[in-house]
Formats: structure tokens, sequence, C-alpha cells
């Protein structure tokens, strides 16, 4: 009996009319950091586990795929480990790499590594896989593509300001309709001493970061459990559930904060870098939330986070500063800031918002259909002169039936076919259907790229 053919759940196939929609959205991002002076480069699909685990958190390194040592694993390994019930302890002893979770702990090593050979501040863009071992849902994958771009070597807040024009400019591009959250780890530093929990930021900012999933009281319930007080849990609340105006909230939580630490810091950042925002023509919404705690324990300064408004989904953007990340691989005071787009997530908002273009599907806009062997022939030179002037064009190989060439034709979204029979052939002429309105011209075979021109814009 064969087997059912199937892809590890959180993982999919992509059909060609997907594909075409996802790299509309890649070369959409892609145009964007190339238009900012972002420049790319690609790392290992795999890394050492070494250079990943504790970069993320305790959540964070529970969602690593391993990769098993190659050989005889259990061959090299102790006797008296073998019966051990402690997974993580035999995980170690057995796996040496996993693959990425993020671009962004990558990146750090990239930097280190190659340091001699780039120029600072470097500012690079990466469009690849990652692999997280979570649990799949709608909008979360096992497998999915993040697109980053980050600076590093430079702490000036404009580069927030410009990272938060080029979340802007994208989502404008692709016709997504967002808000841009924006908050400051210092600023929640200041939130867990002013609630006298200061060596509980890490479980704060762990549970905080799950608000929208599981509610404010899930997320007391969580601290409870993390060894939060249940008075500082009481003076949490009025700021996690914050409301008004940029300036507003900033204010509010200046007058909370003591005149020296990380808080009063943190909010004459984000005041800075609203008013250089403001200087900026921002079209979508852009605010301050500081409840915004996204949990990667490298983050030091700002973080940013992207919501769709008319779609229910997680968040398709974010990303934010860390002061040194590359500290780890042995090289510190690097300062670097970076975002990261969701290309899974930004492409299901797009199916459900219909926000793809019509003419992003069809690959092909011309194919002439095949009459025969000495038809087909005469459609060989004006197939290349198409395809020189940049027109995607094909001929049908095999000389079946007309109906089957059309119906393949229809299937395929193509939106022109050419038809060269006898007539046309000794006329030196070709008739140009329209597929999507059934009417028909006949012009000269050395009009057709003039003529598609003109129909279609080539």
């Amino acid at each position: 009996m064969s087997q059912k053919p199937s892809v590890p759940k959180g993982t999919r196939d992509f059909l060609p009319d997907e594909m075409a929609r996802r790299n509309h959205i890649f070369d959409t991002i892609r145009n964007v950091f190339d238009l900012y002076g972002y420049v790319p480069i690609e790392t290992p699909a795999m890394e050492n586990l070494s250079s990943l685990l504790g970069k993320y958190g305790e959540e964070g390194d529970k969602l690593l795929f391993r990769i098993l040592n190659s050989g005889d694993f259990l061959g090299k390994l102790p006797e008296e480990e073998r019966g051990s019930s402690d997974s993580n302890r035999l995980a170690n002893m057995i796996c040496d790499r996993g693959l990425r979770y993020d671009l962004t702990v990558p990146f750090a090593r990239f930097v280190v590594q190659h340091r001699n050979e780039l120029t600072f501040p470097f500012k690079r863009y990466q469009i690849q896989p990652v692999w997280r071992a979570d649990r799949p849902q709608k909008g979360r994958y096992r497998e999915f593509y993040q697109c980053d771009v980050d600076v590093i070597g430079s702490g000036s807040l404009l580069n927030e300001a410009e990272h938060a024009r080029i979340i802007d400019d994208v989502f404008v591009r692709l016709g997504i309709n967002v808000i841009i959250r924006l908050n400051n780890r210092k600023i929640l530093a200041g939130i867990a001493g002013m609630i006298g929990q200061q060596d509980k930021l890490t479980a704060m900012t762990v549970a905080m970061d799950k608000l929208d999933k599981i509610g404010l009281d899930g997320v007391c319930n969580e601290m409870q459990e993390r060894g939060i007080l249940p008075e500082a849990i009481s003076k949490l609340k009025p700021v996690i559930g914050m409301t008004g105006s940029n300036s507003g909230k900033l204010e509010a939580l200046s007058s909370l904060f003591q005149e020296k630490g990380p808080g009063p810091e943190g909010t004459r950042e984000m005041k800075e870098l609203l008013d250089m925002l403001a200087l900026l023509e921002i079209k979508n919404r852009v605010e301050f939330d500081p409840a915004l705690a996204r949990g990667l324990n490298y983050y030091t300064g700002t973080i940013f986070e992207v919501k769709a408004i008319d779609v229910e989904i997680g968040s398709i953007c974010g990303g934010g500063r860390y002061d040194d990340l590359t500290g780890v691989f042995g090289l510190e005071g690097l300062s670097g800031v970076g975002i990261s787009f969701g290309a899974d997530r930004i492409y299901d908002v797009m199916l459900q918002t219909v926000g793809f273009p019509e003419n992003v599907v069809a690959s092909t806009r011309l194919m002439f259909v095949n009459f025969g062997q000495k038809e087909a022939i005469t459609c060989l030179p004006l197939l290349e002169k198409l395809r020189k002037s940049g027109v995607s064009a094909e001929l049908y190989p095999d000389n079946v039936k007309i109906k089957k060439q059309m119906q393949y034709a229809n299937n395929r979204s193509i939106p022109f076919v050419a038809l060269i029979g006898e007539k046309e052939a000794r006329e030196n002429t070709v008739t140009v259907k329209n597929m999507k309105t059934g009417s028909q011209e006949t012009i000269r075979q050395d009009e057709i790229t003039k003529y598609l021109g003109t129909v279609i814009g080539a």
C-alpha cells in the first residue's frame, strides 16, 4: 500500500499562483530596502547551537529545532547517560547544530565573523526562511520567511525613524492598513522599578508579550506564577491599560518615574523618536504603547510591532534596538537596530483583503496556439521578438485540439492568445484574442510587439 504524501505540520507547499503572489511581496519589500541603501546578505539555514542557545530567552530556546549529529551519535553517548530522562541534557549531547530561529542572531554572528570585511555602520537586508518548533495555528507556522533590515554600528535614533518610515513605505505599497506600535525596553525597565520588581523584568515582559493572546487576566495570572507580587501587579494594571494620545501617555509615565534611571531615559528617547516621525510623511497610525513588550531578551531600546487593522492576525512586522548582541560573539559595544517583516502573515492578510494586483498571478502574457509543425515554426521568430522586448510569451508545445489549448490558457490566467493558422501564415498576420472579453483582432506580424505594448502595457 502506497504512503499518502504529506508535509510536516506547520510547513506548506506553494503552487505557482501562490509563488507569484509571494514574489510580489518579496519584490516590493526588496525594492524598498534597496531604496533606503541597504545591501543583501545570506547566512546558512543551520547554525551552531552554541550561537543560538541563550539568545531568545527560556521560551525561545524551547522552540529551537535541533539537528542530530551525523553518524552514530548514540554510540558516542556515555553509557551512564543513555537512560537519562533529562531530554534537554541528552539533546545537548547529541545535537551540535540547529535550524536558525530568526535572522538577527545569525546576523550578529556574521558581523563578528566578517567585521574586517564590512564598512560600519553596516546596513544589511536578508530575506530567508526561519524555523520554530511552535504549535501550528492560523498565522503561525514552523517554517516561514522573514525579511529583515538592520543597521549595526550606530546608536542614533535616526535609524529607528528610518525603520518606521520603511515599515510605512512597505505597507502602503502593499495596500495593507497597519498600526505601527512603539515602546522602549528602558521604559519597561522603569516600569519594573516603579512597581518594585526590577529583578523580574524578564518575567514581566515575557508575560506582557502574551497580552493579545491571553488577555489582561491571563497576563496577571502568569506574572503571579512567575513570582511577581500581587501588589506589584495591581500597580502595573493601569500602565497596561493606559489610553490617550502618545504625548499624554508619555507625560503620565514620566510622572511615575524617578528623576534618574532607565525609565526617564526611555521616555526621552521615545519623545525624540516621535518628534522625528512627525516630520516624515508617515501615512499609517503610529502609536506609543507602554504595554508593548516583545519577549526577546536581546532588545535594549526602542521596540516595534506592526499589526494589520483589517484582519485579525498576530504581528506582521516587529523588531527593535539591541545594544550588545555581538558581544556574545566577542565584539562588544556594537549597537544595532532592526525590523523583520513576516512574509507569510503578510501573504495571509493580503489574501483576506484581496490585496494582490490582478496581473501578479499571470506570468505568461501571450500564448501562441499550436496549429501544427509548420505554423509552430512560424511562431518561433515572433516569440524571440516578444521576449526581447520584455513580453512573457510561450508556444503551446503540442498540436492538440484548440479547445484543450484554450483551456490551458484559461487555467494559467494567460490574458492573450495568438493564432497563426494557414491563412495568417500565408498573409504574414496574427490574430490576437483577448481571453477576458473574447474579442479578437488581426494585425501584421511585424506589429505584434507594438500592439501588445498598447493593450497590456508591455
